[in-house]
């Protein structure tokens, strides 16, 4: 049990660092809330491989020392699920220059890492998305 939970509290950790804002690009699409786990990664739209339907630009930003890229993906997936998107489209990630890291550590000023990416809806995937999410509820 310690084994699951403290893992699990760390990965909670590192995304909680992470906020991610969401642009809707077409305010009257409503799409029913998903879980994370639904949400597939896809570093290039080519690798989607079917017809989907661009839901929102993701944009996250965490403190360099606190965020890791996986834990900004993390924060993305969550987004994305609130907003019924099933799959994102990773985008460019950033980590502070040497002067902002630099002036973190003498000042104390923000030395953020940030990332982009394009929350997405994928029609045909609603039967994999439904079994990932009932997983997901019989693990937690």
């Amino acid at each position: 049990m310690r084994r699951i939970i403290l893992p699990a509290l760390a990965a909670a950790a590192v995304a909680a660092c992470v906020t991610t804002h969401a642009t809707l690009l077409d305010p009257s699409l409503t799409l029913r809330r998903t879980c994370p786990e639904a949400v597939l990664i896809f570093t290039d739209a080519s690798r989607v491989g079917q017809p989907y339907v661009e839901v929102a630009l993701l944009t996250s930003s965490g403190d360099q020392n606190l965020t890791s890229e996986s834990g900004m993906h993390e924060s993305q997936r969550d987004r994305a699920a609130k907003l019924g998107a099933n799959g994102i489209i990773l985008g460019e990630t950033r980590d502070a220059g040497q002067v902002a890291q630099v002036a973190n550590a003498l000042l104390g000023t923000p030395a953020d890492r940030r990332g982009r990416a394009v929350a997405i809806y994928i029609a045909g995937d609603s039967l994999r998305v439904s079994e990932a999410c009932a997983r997901a509820r019989r693990d937690r």
